[in-house]
């Protein structure tokens, strides 16, 4: 298999539609495969989540369920879009060596909503309101950038769990600031006030746990990623230092904004008897306290995935699997559920902690 050209999907519909910016993205994402003569490529990758099939090079056998025979050859108009688009479709045959495209169909429908939310939002706007914005980004500028809203944060990040009315009211309370190597964005100990994204630049995230040691780097951020939510979540202190690496740009969004947009629709809690219905069918317990209070006290066949590790845990996670977080209320399972869904992984939250059952 090889890696799609980007010029390619500008021949695709409906991915022609989409930004330059969007269409090179996905282009990193698709891959051309060949299929060899008398092979059905429908029934290929069956496993997988639902394709769009693109015919790129070569003769393609289609069947309907009527018992209607059609020949299509890659590079014609009809072959612009997905040739097993039409349901009623019962099976394809390569009939020479062929080239196709694969794409996931979720992930397709997902950057056309986005795409066209934001050309809508372009189109709506008056001539004085372009004027009086020229100054600064606006939410469709946001929205064709692949960075902090990149093909990931889409599909599977907290901006795919988000209502529409949500993400687009979201824009309008954004601010964009412009910050520079070694500026402090969060101060440990200090008050939540607002949740960040990393527009550019890179940042470092660090931890004083003994006095008398050098701070603790608990991770670099770099475009794309996420910081601040911990508190804004709990309604606690900040619990690390955020600094600039480097020169960049941020995004950012206030505690009561948050709140009402991201973090109500994200942290989904449920009651223990739910919860345990759903281990049973193969859900995994969570247990986000200490390891000291872990070991002391955990419900049975919980793993451990200590809130101030979260963001190092996340990535070895299943994400196929469904994880109930808890803790003693409730409180330090909401931060840990939101930092979660920013990587993707499926959670809910035990309603009340432990304390509540």
């Amino acid at each position: 298999m090889a890696i799609a050209d980007p010029s390619l999907l500008e021949h695709l519909e409906p991915i022609a539609r989409l930004s330059a910016g969007r269409r090179k993205e996905l282009a990193a994402l698709c891959f051309i495969e060949k299929v060899n003569q008398d092979i059905d490529p429908m029934r290929m990758n069956m496993a997988k989540a639902a394709q769009a099939m693109y015919l790129i090079k070569g003769d393609l056998g289609l069947r309907y369920d009527d018992g209607r025979k059609v020949r299509l050859r890659g590079g014609t108009e009809v072959t612009k879009h997905p040739v097993n688009a039409d349901t009623k479709i019962t099976d394809t045959i390569a009939l020479t060596d062929i080239e196709i495209l694969r794409i996931d169909m979720d992930l397709l429908d997902i950057m056309m909503t986005w795409d066209q939310l934001s050309n809508s939002d372009n189109q709506a706007k008056t001539p004085q309101a372009s004027v009086s914005e020229s100054a600064s980004r606006t939410a469709s500028d946001w929205m064709n950038e692949t960075g902090v809203f990149s093909a990931f944060n889409l599909q599977s990040g907290i901006f795919s769990r988000l209502p529409a009315a949500n993400v687009e009211e979201m824009f309008k309370r954004m601010t964009s600031i412009l910050v520079t190597a070694g500026q402090v964005i969060i101060q440990q100990g200090g008050e939540g006030d607002y949740y960040y994204l990393i527009q550019s630049g890179c940042a470092q995230v660090t931890r004083i746990v003994d006095a008398s040691q050098p701070a603790l780097v608990l991770a670099e951020l770099s475009e794309g990623g996420a910081f601040g939510e911990e508190a804004l979540v709990s309604d606690n202190k900040r619990n690390a230092t955020v600094t600039m690496k480097t020169d960049g740009e941020l995004l950012r969004l206030n505690k009561q904004d948050f709140v009402e947009l991201l973090k109500a629709p994200i942290i989904n809690q449920i009651g223990m008897s739910v919860a345990q219905s759903k281990v049973n069918a193969g859900a995994v317990w969570a247990d986000v306290r200490l390891p000291s209070e872990y070991k002391y006290d955990h419900i049975d066949g919980a793993i451990n995935l200590p809130l101030n590790e979260i963001r190092q845990l996340a990535n070895n996670l299943d994400k196929s699997k469904e994880y109930i977080l808890y803790c003693q209320t409730g409180r330090r399972s909401s931060a840990a559920a939101f930092v979660l869904a920013q990587n993707g992984v499926k959670t809910l939250v035990l309603a009340g902690g432990t304390r509540a059952t």
